[in-house]
């Protein structure tokens, strides 16, 4: 699997609302304008984490995005599963109904395993540790 721009600036997003919130909005523009993102493409990101639970947003003056849950309590894996779609590395280790040779390939095991050890690695760290740059190595 390869992260595409959705997933990589949607967790520089949620790392920014987690520094700066502190459980206030924090308007897009500024979250646009310290990551270099767009804001159109920006808004589509924090739109589909909102859909998602993982943001809120706060209409009006003093408005914007802001985590929906504390940080320690956002798993990566979930995140970058809602931005991105299932974490496995080839479609038949999750759907074997997409290749007719599933029950029979013995390289699917592999990617079944090394799909597992991404999503287990991801389940371990939650966006505090990020913040707090206990990323595991």
């Amino acid at each position: 699997m390869k992260m595409s721009t959705r997933g990589r600036y949607g967790l520089r997003a949620m790392i920014e609302l987690a520094k700066l919130g502190n459980g206030k909005p924090i308007m897009m523009e500024t979250i646009a304008e310290s990551q270099g993102l767009s804001r159109k493409y920006l808004h589509a990101i924090l739109n589909r984490l909102r859909l998602a639970g993982f943001v809120s947003s706060v209409r009006g003056a003093g408005g914007g995005f802001r985590l929906a849950r504390p940080p320690e309590e956002i798993r990566l894996d979930e995140m970058i599963e809602a931005l991105e779609g299932t974490l496995s590395v080839i479609e038949c280790a999750e759907d074997p109904a997409s290749c007719r040779w599933s029950r029979t390939c013995r390289a699917r095991k592999v990617w079944m395993g090394v799909g597992e050890a991404m999503r287990g690695y991801l389940a371990a760290m939650t966006l505090s540790d990020l913040v707090n740059g206990r990323a595991i190595q």
